[in-house]
């Protein structure tokens, strides 16, 4: 059996929201990520990832993404404790509102960062790393279309 995590990133005006993640954090603390979570059940439900994505979105960083989300990229990984995770990116338009730490347990800081500054960060895991040149090259080809 897997845990199933949601991430969303979100880019507005040339920067993405980024998180660095509480240092009490089981899994990651201390290193920079995007927003998101775990799915919780729901019994018999459509558009599951996509709920997930918005409310951990708004529980974390107070922000709310529109509803057109574009699907990045799946991983696995196994956490430190040995839990099987797949992990499902988004990429989410911002709606509203103004990011900060909401969920100070899970989430240090906030910041907006460009794709260079991510990729350049010594705090930027490889996984995040690869989600921001993915959701990047999705925002390139619609720019081009």
């Amino acid at each position: 059996m897997f845990i199933v995590n949601v991430e969303g990133a979100i880019f507005k005006n040339g920067k993405w929201l980024i998180i660095e993640r509480s240092k009490k954090e089981e899994h990651a603390g201390g290193l920079l990520s995007i927003a998101g979570g775990k799915v919780e059940d729901e019994g018999n439900s459509s558009e599951i990832l996509e709920r997930t994505v918005k409310r951990e979105i708004a529980e974390e960083v107070g922000v709310e993404v529109k509803d057109n989300m574009k699907y990045v990229h799946s991983t696995s990984f196994i956490t430190d404790k040995g839990e099987k995770v797949v992990d499902v990116v988004f990429l989410c338009e911002y709606l509203s509102g103004e990011p900060f730490p909401k969920s100070p347990e899970e989430v240090e800081r906030v910041l907006w960062l460009s794709t260079e500054e991510v990729l350049n960060h010594p705090q930027s895991p490889g996984y995040l790393k690869e989600s921001i040149k993915r959701a990047e090259i999705i925002i390139a080809s619609a720019r081009n279309k």
